[in-house]
């Protein structure tokens, strides 16, 4: 074998047409960071306060680790029981956005561009509204989390029952099954795995979202958050973030395992 076939392949020269899209890409991200204000001198400026931050939050406070633990298990109950109610109303939603399912593909665009609009909402933006519909506390955040999920989890939900395998489901549309019963014995079941594996990533998602919904008044734990950086009190800010970490790290991690072993099962 010659030398030439063994040395890595060069990149292609790009075409004039490439070349023009490399260009705007450039001057696109040029015009970002411009209008992100950013500076050189202030990040490099930045050092020396990150230090004097972190020597005045280190040590974390634990004087206040009892009430800021019930926060943050009111934090983890707004995250699931948001997250539970969003992947069982995702379901019904999922069904209507599923081309070749149940409808046709006007409702089908419909129903996408209903979900489109749930997703761009952030979940801070839907935490005030419901503040506003509910009232501060934990209730306006399950509310939040919930339409997040919904919008995360109906859109991929959809796209799993597209990709299953069409055989079972064709055999039941030609004995004159109704599409309803097709779904729910033949798409859904195939398309269970993924389910599982999506709601989990929601509730990933959830866990996180919702750490933060109480700096609108959405409860949880993100109001002793604003609350410690607004007083000064590094000490207790620290432990609140290093709290939510090791919440959110577990729940991953917990996710990851479930998904091995579904994973596991279905190989």
């Amino acid at each position: 074998m010659t030398d030439a076939a063994l040395s890595p392949a060069r990149l292609a020269r790009p075409s004039a047409l490439s070349f023009l899209g490399y260009a705007a890409g450039a001057m696109i991200l040029v015009w970002a960071l411009e209008g992100a204000g950013f500076s050189l001198d202030k990040a490099l400026a930045s050092g020396p306060r990150l230090a004097d931050f972190l020597s005045r939050a280190w040590p974390p406070a634990t004087e206040r680790l009892p009430s800021l633990s019930w926060k943050m298990v009111e934090t983890l109950q707004i995250a699931v029981a948001g997250a539970a109610l969003g992947v069982v109303l995702s379901v019904p939603f999922a069904l209507l956005a599923a081309r070749g399912v149940l409808v046709g593909p006007a409702v089908n665009a419909a129903v996408r561009a209903v979900l489109g609009f749930i997703r761009a909402v952030p979940d801070l933006a839907w935490a005030l509204v419901f503040v506003v519909a509910v009232g501060l506390g934990p209730f306006a955040g399950m509310l939040a989390i919930m339409m997040d999920t919904l919008g995360f989890c109906a859109r991929f939900f959809a796209d799993d029952m597209e990709n299953v395998d069409k055989g079972p489901a064709e055999a039941l549309e030609a004995t004159g099954a109704k599409k309803l019963d097709i779904a729910a014995t033949a798409i859904i079941p195939a398309a269970m795995p993924a389910f599982v594996s999506t709601s989990l990533f929601g509730l990933e998602k959830a866990v996180r979202s919702s750490t933060i919904l109480g700096l609108v008044g959405a409860g949880g734990i993100g109001i002793e958050l604003k609350v410690g950086f607004d007083l000064f009190d590094y000490q207790t800010a620290m432990t609140v973030i290093l709290m939510i970490a090791v919440v959110v790290i577990a729940v991953e991690q917990v996710g990851a395992v479930v998904r091995r072993r579904i994973i596991g099962v279905e190989q």
